[in-house]
């Protein structure tokens, strides 16, 4: 991550301290799920395994990521297209995702379903569009 001042990944247009960062950093749970997923987005972007693995729902969670070995990959963009709460502990984000791999153009656009156990929203799983 560059400067204190940089602008957050997630697409927030405020400074990455200003916004993902206090969750990325464990200073404090993010209070929504659309919230967590932004956060999740750039801990992909700064390859963040333990915090992406730390908001998995434990009955989902793979034992790791390897984000390591994904290196060629680059984020470079994140729309949310919605997020619905569904009920005080379950909620839904719809979101595009852009990447590039060996500078070819991709993206992933996924219906996330997030649970909150303990006053901390978790990610549970997604479907792919």
């Amino acid at each position: 991550m560059k400067p204190n001042s940089a602008l957050c990944p997630c697409g927030s247009n405020k400074p990455y301290v200003a916004c993902c960062s206090r969750y990325i950093e464990g200073n404090e749970p993010a209070p929504t799920a659309e919230a967590l997923m932004r956060s999740r987005y750039t801990a992909y972007t700064l390859q963040r395994e333990d915090y992406l693995l730390a908001t998995w729902h434990p009955t989902t969670r793979p034992a790791s990521l390897s984000l390591a070995e994904d290196a060629q990959t680059k984020w470079i963009g994140l729309d949310v297209k919605r997020h619905e709460r569904q009920d005080s502990d379950h909620a839904i984000v719809e979101f595009v995702a852009r990447y590039k791999v060996n500078g070819r153009a991709h993206r992933l656009h996924e219906v996330s379903r997030f649970a909150r156990e303990d006053e901390r929203w978790l990610y549970l799983d997604g479907d792919l569009s």
